[in-house]
């Protein structure tokens, strides 16, 4: 693959690489000392019996505000008050990073790697819900030639301006970017720039990540 037609494939960060907090209630519970089946807010599992997930995707609420409210709930019901995500996420998840890691994620990134594809995580909020600690203890981000996260830009999806400086310390053209996703906005946004791109289904990853990698024609 020459410099000229190099690819790059891009993911977001929770729920694409990471399995979702709703599917993995189960380690939450054991972690946080919860009964088993006291979180039962599912969102896109269930959307029908989750209205702030249905508030989210109808933009009355953003994503940010749907974890902070999530998180808060939580921290209640083990008698602690929580006002920031990351305390939710290492205290639900932080144990064991790799537990967390979809193994279609995994497999994906080594692939395009091999391929000779650019790698790039585009997130609103990697280090702001899971904290540099976790990142850093996560091989398969070692891997990535660029991490662009919101965290410390302040610049969220669907912006304009997230893609363009993804794209841009790539060193890809639009075109060449593949684009994977589990928000129909942040796709949306990518799809405006002329990105190629895969709305990721949190139910079916891999066949999410097999159509990501035709469209890298690997």
């Amino acid at each position: 693959m020459s410099a000229a037609s190099t690819k790059a494939l891009v993911l977001d960060f929770g729920g694409v690489i990471s399995r979702t907090l709703f599917e993995t209630h189960d380690l939450s519970e054991a972690a946080l000392g919860l009964a088993p089946g006291t979180l039962t807010w599912r969102g896109p599992f269930a959307p029908e019996t989750d209205a702030l997930w249905q508030a989210m995707q109808a933009d009355h609420i953003t994503e940010r505000e749907y974890w902070m409210a999530r998180t808060q709930s939580v921290g209640r019901l083990v008698g602690e008050e929580w006002n920031d995500m990351q305390t939710f996420v290492q205290r639900a998840r932080g144990a064991d990073v790799e537990a967390v890691i979809r193994p279609e994620a995994v497999a994906a990134v080594h692939r395009a790697k091999a391929a000779g594809c650019k790698l790039a995580v585009l997130s609103n909020e990697l280090d702001l819900f899971y904290g540099a600690s976790f990142r850093e203890r996560l091989p398969l981000l070692q891997l990535f030639d660029v991490i662009i996260d919101a965290t410390y830009t302040g610049i969220l999806k669907p912006d304009r301006r997230a893609y363009e400086m993804c794209a841009d310390a790539l060193g890809v053209a639009a075109a060449d970017c593949v684009f994977v996703d589990d928000q129909s906005r942040n796709v949306l946004g990518a799809i405006q720039l002329g990105w190629k791109t895969v709305q990721f289904d949190v139910t079916d990853p891999a066949t999410s990540y097999a159509r990501a990698l035709a469209l890298l024609d690997i």
